[in-house]
């Protein structure tokens, strides 16, 4: 295999992996906001988030973010 091949299938496989990542993240991102806005029609309020579960979700997705980050660490 050529030096040009390789880097043609780098940059393939790289498009592929950040489009199913985006893919993935909107799809968990409109499951999401279904889930919070039926928690709001439920207990009758607005759909906004208050500012101690903004700091919750936000630990949560960096939690989340580091796990992945970690998974090909095999030391």
């Amino acid at each position: 295999m050529s030096k040009t091949e390789e880097i043609t299938r780098s940059t393939s496989s790289r498009a592929v992996t950040l489009f199913a990542g985006a893919l993935i993240g909107a799809v968990a991102g409109v499951i999401a906001a279904g889930l919070v806005h039926r928690r709001a029609q439920k207990n009758e309020r607005n759909t906004a988030l208050t500012p101690g579960e903004g700091i919750k979700i936000g630990l949560l997705v960096f939690g989340l973010l580091r796990a992945i980050a970690s998974l090909g660490d095999d030391d």
